[in-house]
Protein backbone atom coordinates (compact mmCIF):
# COMPACT_ATOMS: atom_id res chain seq x y z
CA UNK A 1 0.00 0.00 0.00
CA UNK A 2 2.81 2.23 0.55
CA UNK A 3 4.75 1.88 -2.65
CA UNK A 4 1.01 2.54 -4.44
CA UNK A 5 0.47 5.43 -2.63
CA UNK A 6 4.49 6.82 -3.35
CA UNK A 7 3.90 5.91 -7.10
CA UNK A 8 0.54 7.39 -7.20
CA UNK A 9 2.40 10.81 -5.85
CA UNK A 10 4.97 10.54 -8.25
CA UNK A 11 2.51 10.50 -11.25
CA UNK A 12 0.89 13.48 -9.73
CA UNK A 13 3.92 15.27 -9.32
CA UNK A 14 5.06 14.85 -12.91
CA UNK A 15 1.78 15.97 -14.67
CA UNK A 16 1.93 18.78 -12.90
CA UNK A 17 5.28 19.51 -13.67
CA UNK A 18 4.39 19.36 -17.95
CA UNK A 19 1.16 20.70 -18.33
CA UNK A 20 0.53 24.66 -17.70
CA UNK A 21 -1.12 25.97 -14.88
CA UNK A 22 -4.81 26.84 -15.61
CA UNK A 23 -4.02 30.50 -14.53
CA UNK A 24 -1.43 30.47 -17.17
CA UNK A 25 -4.26 29.78 -20.05
CA UNK A 26 -6.37 32.73 -18.60
CA UNK A 27 -6.11 36.03 -19.47
CA UNK A 28 -4.90 38.29 -17.26
CA UNK A 29 -7.87 40.54 -15.58
CA UNK A 30 -7.73 44.28 -16.94
CA UNK A 31 -7.82 46.59 -13.92
CA UNK A 32 -10.66 48.98 -13.07
CA UNK A 33 -10.55 52.20 -15.78
CA UNK A 34 -10.54 55.28 -13.61
CA UNK A 35 -11.63 58.86 -15.13
CA UNK A 36 -10.78 62.55 -13.85
CA UNK A 37 -13.45 64.99 -13.80
CA UNK A 38 -12.01 66.70 -16.43
CA UNK A 39 -11.67 63.78 -18.82
CA UNK A 40 -13.79 63.93 -21.41
CA UNK A 41 -15.28 60.68 -23.30
CA UNK A 42 -16.21 60.63 -26.52
CA UNK A 43 -19.44 59.62 -27.54
CA UNK A 44 -20.33 58.21 -31.19
CA UNK A 45 -16.80 58.63 -32.60
CA UNK A 46 -17.88 58.07 -36.23
CA UNK A 47 -20.05 60.86 -36.27
CA UNK A 48 -17.41 63.73 -35.18
CA UNK A 49 -16.36 63.72 -39.44
CA UNK A 50 -19.56 64.50 -40.06
CA UNK A 51 -18.38 68.54 -40.95
CA UNK A 52 -15.58 67.30 -42.69
CA UNK A 53 -17.73 65.09 -45.00
CA UNK A 54 -20.14 68.56 -45.54
CA UNK A 55 -17.79 71.09 -46.09
CA UNK A 56 -16.01 68.75 -48.68
CA UNK A 57 -19.30 67.80 -50.22
CA UNK A 58 -19.73 71.93 -50.30
CA UNK A 59 -16.92 72.00 -52.26
CA UNK A 60 -17.40 69.41 -54.73
CA UNK A 61 -20.36 71.24 -55.66
CA UNK A 62 -18.37 74.49 -56.03
CA UNK A 63 -15.43 72.87 -57.92
CA UNK A 64 -18.52 71.51 -60.23
CA UNK A 65 -20.46 75.02 -60.58
CA UNK A 66 -17.11 76.26 -61.72
CA UNK A 67 -16.40 73.84 -64.19
CA UNK A 68 -19.51 74.94 -66.24
CA UNK A 69 -19.59 78.45 -67.58
CA UNK A 70 -21.16 80.72 -64.84
CA UNK A 71 -23.49 83.19 -65.33
CA UNK A 72 -21.08 86.30 -64.27
CA UNK A 73 -18.33 84.77 -66.95
CA UNK A 74 -21.01 84.76 -70.11
CA UNK A 75 -21.59 88.38 -69.53
CA UNK A 76 -18.03 89.11 -69.49
CA UNK A 77 -17.08 87.21 -72.39
CA UNK A 78 -19.73 89.33 -74.09
CA UNK A 79 -18.27 92.18 -72.73
CA UNK A 80 -14.84 91.68 -73.49
CA UNK A 81 -14.93 89.75 -76.73
CA UNK A 82 -18.07 90.59 -78.41
CA UNK A 83 -17.50 93.73 -80.88
CA UNK A 84 -13.47 93.33 -80.27
CA UNK A 85 -11.25 93.78 -83.63
CA UNK A 86 -9.06 91.06 -84.52
CA UNK A 87 -5.95 90.74 -87.91
CA UNK A 88 -7.69 87.16 -89.71
CA UNK A 89 -4.75 84.62 -89.86
CA UNK A 90 -6.34 81.81 -91.61
CA UNK A 91 -9.28 82.55 -94.18
CA UNK A 92 -13.06 81.42 -92.80
CA UNK A 93 -15.58 80.13 -95.12
CA UNK A 94 -19.12 81.73 -95.90
CA UNK A 95 -22.20 80.43 -95.37
CA UNK A 96 -24.83 79.31 -92.71
CA UNK A 97 -22.15 75.99 -92.01
CA UNK A 98 -19.49 77.96 -91.27
CA UNK A 99 -16.94 76.03 -89.68
CA UNK A 100 -16.86 73.73 -86.76
CA UNK A 101 -13.62 73.46 -84.41
CA UNK A 102 -13.41 70.48 -81.70
CA UNK A 103 -11.92 72.17 -78.75
CA UNK A 104 -9.11 70.46 -77.53
CA UNK A 105 -7.53 68.90 -80.81
CA UNK A 106 -5.10 70.13 -83.24
CA UNK A 107 -7.21 72.56 -86.17
CA UNK A 108 -8.13 70.55 -88.72
CA UNK A 109 -6.39 72.39 -91.96
CA UNK A 110 -7.40 70.29 -94.70
CA UNK A 111 -11.00 70.39 -93.23
CA UNK A 112 -10.85 74.37 -93.83
CA UNK A 113 -9.36 74.13 -96.86
CA UNK A 114 -12.31 72.43 -98.39
CA UNK A 115 -14.90 74.45 -96.75
CA UNK A 116 -13.76 77.81 -98.22
CA UNK A 117 -13.03 76.12 -101.14
CA UNK A 118 -16.92 74.63 -101.37
CA UNK A 119 -18.00 77.83 -99.80
CA UNK A 120 -15.92 80.92 -100.75
CA UNK A 121 -14.17 83.19 -98.43
CA UNK A 122 -16.10 85.55 -96.51
CA UNK A 123 -12.79 86.61 -94.66
CA UNK A 124 -9.40 85.99 -95.97
CA UNK A 125 -6.20 85.98 -94.50
CA UNK A 126 -5.09 89.48 -93.21
CA UNK A 127 -8.37 91.12 -93.01
CA UNK A 128 -9.67 93.79 -90.41
CA UNK A 129 -12.52 91.25 -88.90
CA UNK A 130 -15.02 92.34 -85.47
CA UNK A 131 -16.25 89.59 -83.52
CA UNK A 132 -20.43 90.53 -84.37
CA UNK A 133 -22.00 88.16 -81.92
CA UNK A 134 -21.59 85.88 -79.51
CA UNK A 135 -24.17 83.07 -78.68
CA UNK A 136 -24.07 80.23 -76.08
CA UNK A 137 -25.34 76.73 -76.34
CA UNK A 138 -24.98 73.69 -74.54
CA UNK A 139 -22.12 72.32 -75.48
CA UNK A 140 -20.75 75.42 -77.62
CA UNK A 141 -19.85 78.56 -77.75
CA UNK A 142 -21.07 80.31 -81.18
CA UNK A 143 -19.08 83.04 -82.92
CA UNK A 144 -20.08 85.47 -85.77
CA UNK A 145 -17.63 87.51 -87.44
CA UNK A 146 -18.41 90.13 -89.91
CA UNK A 147 -21.93 89.89 -89.28
CA UNK A 148 -21.77 85.78 -89.22
CA UNK A 149 -23.07 83.57 -92.50
CA UNK A 150 -26.46 82.64 -90.46
CA UNK A 151 -28.58 84.96 -92.15
CA UNK A 152 -29.97 88.28 -90.73
CA UNK A 153 -29.44 89.02 -87.36
CA UNK A 154 -28.81 92.27 -85.42
CA UNK A 155 -24.89 93.38 -85.76
CA UNK A 156 -25.10 94.98 -82.30
CA UNK A 157 -26.80 92.18 -80.02
CA UNK A 158 -23.39 93.16 -77.94
CA UNK A 159 -24.33 96.16 -77.03
CA UNK A 160 -24.84 97.00 -73.15
CA UNK A 161 -24.68 94.10 -71.69
CA UNK A 162 -23.74 93.75 -67.85
CA UNK A 163 -24.59 93.05 -64.24
CA UNK A 164 -26.74 95.15 -61.81
CA UNK A 165 -24.69 98.36 -61.53
CA UNK A 166 -21.57 97.60 -63.71
CA UNK A 167 -20.28 99.36 -66.11
CA UNK A 168 -21.03 97.74 -69.66
CA UNK A 169 -18.80 99.47 -72.62
CA UNK A 170 -21.09 99.82 -75.48
CA UNK A 171 -19.56 98.76 -78.90
CA UNK A 172 -18.80 101.04 -81.85
CA UNK A 173 -21.31 102.94 -83.78
CA UNK A 174 -20.48 104.19 -86.99
CA UNK A 175 -22.65 107.73 -87.44
CA UNK A 176 -25.15 106.24 -89.69
CA UNK A 177 -25.78 103.90 -87.05
CA UNK A 178 -29.67 104.79 -86.26
CA UNK A 179 -30.58 104.44 -89.98
CA UNK A 180 -28.26 101.54 -91.00
CA UNK A 181 -29.29 98.57 -89.02
CA UNK A 182 -26.77 96.53 -91.04
CA UNK A 183 -23.88 98.18 -89.68
CA UNK A 184 -21.25 99.50 -91.35
CA UNK A 185 -19.99 97.83 -94.76
CA UNK A 186 -18.66 94.69 -94.75
CA UNK A 187 -20.45 93.40 -91.82
CA UNK A 188 -23.90 93.03 -93.06
CA UNK A 189 -25.34 89.88 -91.58
CA UNK A 190 -25.03 86.74 -93.51
CA UNK A 191 -21.51 88.45 -95.24
CA UNK A 192 -19.36 86.74 -92.75
CA UNK A 193 -18.27 83.86 -91.43
CA UNK A 194 -19.28 81.48 -88.28
CA UNK A 195 -17.20 79.55 -86.30
CA UNK A 196 -18.67 76.71 -84.17
CA UNK A 197 -16.69 75.98 -80.61
CA UNK A 198 -17.72 72.45 -79.79
CA UNK A 199 -16.59 71.24 -76.43
CA UNK A 200 -18.18 67.35 -76.26
CA UNK A 201 -19.75 68.09 -73.23
CA UNK A 202 -21.20 71.87 -70.77
CA UNK A 203 -19.52 74.90 -71.76
CA UNK A 204 -16.61 75.63 -69.44
CA UNK A 205 -15.82 78.71 -67.51
CA UNK A 206 -13.96 80.66 -69.45
CA UNK A 207 -12.64 83.91 -69.08
CA UNK A 208 -12.32 86.36 -72.12
CA UNK A 209 -8.37 85.99 -72.52
CA UNK A 210 -9.42 82.31 -72.72
CA UNK A 211 -12.20 82.34 -75.11
CA UNK A 212 -9.67 84.66 -77.02
CA UNK A 213 -6.82 81.74 -77.33
CA UNK A 214 -9.41 79.39 -78.59
CA UNK A 215 -10.00 81.97 -81.33
CA UNK A 216 -6.28 82.17 -81.31
CA UNK A 217 -5.65 79.95 -85.06
CA UNK A 218 -8.25 82.11 -86.73
CA UNK A 219 -7.95 85.75 -85.39
CA UNK A 220 -5.16 87.66 -83.62
CA UNK A 221 -6.26 89.73 -81.32
CA UNK A 222 -2.88 91.71 -80.13
CA UNK A 223 -2.32 94.68 -82.31
CA UNK A 224 -6.01 96.02 -82.54
CA UNK A 225 -7.62 98.60 -80.37
CA UNK A 226 -10.40 97.47 -78.37
CA UNK A 227 -13.67 98.16 -79.74
CA UNK A 228 -15.03 100.18 -76.66
CA UNK A 229 -11.70 101.97 -76.77
CA UNK A 230 -12.31 103.52 -80.47
CA UNK A 231 -16.14 103.85 -79.83
CA UNK A 232 -15.24 106.47 -76.64
CA UNK A 233 -12.39 108.07 -78.83
CA UNK A 234 -15.42 109.11 -81.58
CA UNK A 235 -17.46 110.96 -78.55
CA UNK A 236 -17.13 114.62 -78.27
CA UNK A 237 -14.37 115.50 -75.77
CA UNK A 238 -17.03 116.62 -72.82
CA UNK A 239 -18.44 113.09 -73.57
CA UNK A 240 -15.40 111.29 -73.52
CA UNK A 241 -14.37 113.10 -70.09
CA UNK A 242 -17.46 112.38 -68.28
CA UNK A 243 -17.25 108.76 -68.92
CA UNK A 244 -13.76 108.45 -68.03
CA UNK A 245 -14.90 110.20 -64.47
CA UNK A 246 -17.53 108.27 -64.55
CA UNK A 247 -20.72 110.97 -64.50
CA UNK A 248 -23.37 111.53 -66.27
CA UNK A 249 -24.09 114.61 -68.07
CA UNK A 250 -27.21 116.43 -69.82
CA UNK A 251 -27.02 115.72 -73.66
CA UNK A 252 -25.94 112.24 -73.54
CA UNK A 253 -27.78 109.46 -74.69
CA UNK A 254 -28.58 106.22 -73.32
CA UNK A 255 -25.82 104.26 -74.83
CA UNK A 256 -23.25 106.97 -72.74
CA UNK A 257 -24.84 106.86 -69.66
CA UNK A 258 -24.60 103.17 -69.31
CA UNK A 259 -20.72 103.22 -70.64
CA UNK A 260 -20.48 106.32 -67.77
CA UNK A 261 -22.28 104.93 -64.49
CA UNK A 262 -23.44 101.30 -65.52
CA UNK A 263 -27.31 100.08 -65.75
CA UNK A 264 -29.75 101.78 -63.55
CA UNK A 265 -31.07 99.99 -60.88
CA UNK A 266 -34.79 101.04 -62.04
CA UNK A 267 -36.61 102.68 -64.37
CA UNK A 268 -39.95 105.18 -64.52
CA UNK A 269 -41.80 105.56 -67.42
CA UNK A 270 -44.43 108.45 -67.02
CA UNK A 271 -45.69 112.16 -68.72
CA UNK A 272 -44.56 115.69 -67.61
CA UNK A 273 -47.66 118.17 -67.08
CA UNK A 274 -46.83 119.59 -70.86
CA UNK A 275 -48.40 115.34 -71.99
CA UNK A 276 -44.87 114.47 -72.84
CA UNK A 277 -42.88 111.48 -72.36
CA UNK A 278 -40.29 110.88 -70.30
CA UNK A 279 -38.12 108.17 -68.69
CA UNK A 280 -36.72 108.32 -65.07
CA UNK A 281 -33.03 105.87 -64.53
CA UNK A 282 -32.85 105.58 -61.13
CA UNK A 283 -29.41 104.61 -59.04
CA UNK A 284 -29.52 103.91 -55.21
CA UNK A 285 -32.34 103.79 -53.40
CA UNK A 286 -33.59 106.15 -51.02
CA UNK A 287 -32.52 107.76 -48.21
CA UNK A 288 -28.94 106.69 -49.05
CA UNK A 289 -27.32 108.45 -52.10
CA UNK A 290 -30.04 108.01 -54.52
CA UNK A 291 -29.18 109.44 -58.80
CA UNK A 292 -31.78 110.41 -61.22
CA UNK A 293 -31.16 110.39 -64.73
CA UNK A 294 -34.47 111.81 -66.69
CA UNK A 295 -34.49 110.91 -70.35
CA UNK A 296 -36.92 113.02 -73.17
CA UNK A 297 -36.39 111.61 -76.60
CA UNK A 298 -32.84 109.89 -76.71
CA UNK A 299 -31.23 112.60 -74.62
CA UNK A 300 -30.40 113.12 -70.71
CA UNK A 301 -32.26 116.52 -69.98
CA UNK A 302 -31.82 116.33 -66.40
CA UNK A 303 -29.82 114.89 -63.39
CA UNK A 304 -30.82 115.36 -59.92
CA UNK A 305 -29.08 113.64 -56.81
CA UNK A 306 -30.19 113.11 -53.08
CA UNK A 307 -29.39 114.25 -50.58
CA UNK A 308 -27.53 116.76 -52.23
Amino acid sequence: MHIWLTLALSMLFLGDADLPRVENLRPPTPSDPTFSPTDAIPLLPALNNEPDMQAASQQNTKDAKKSVLQDQSRFALIRYVSGEFAKAVKPLPSGKDGFQVTVGKPLDETALQHSVAVHGAAVNTGDQVQITKLEFRARSIVVDVNGGGRGKHHWRDHIQVGIGGGNPIPGPRSSTQKSNENGPPGMQPGAGSTVFLEFGKPVPDLTPDELKQLLAPFLNFAKERSASVQWIDTLPAEMKQAITERRPVIGMDREEVVAAIGKPDRKVRERDAEGRDTEDWIYGTPPAKTIFVRFMGERVTAIKQYPR
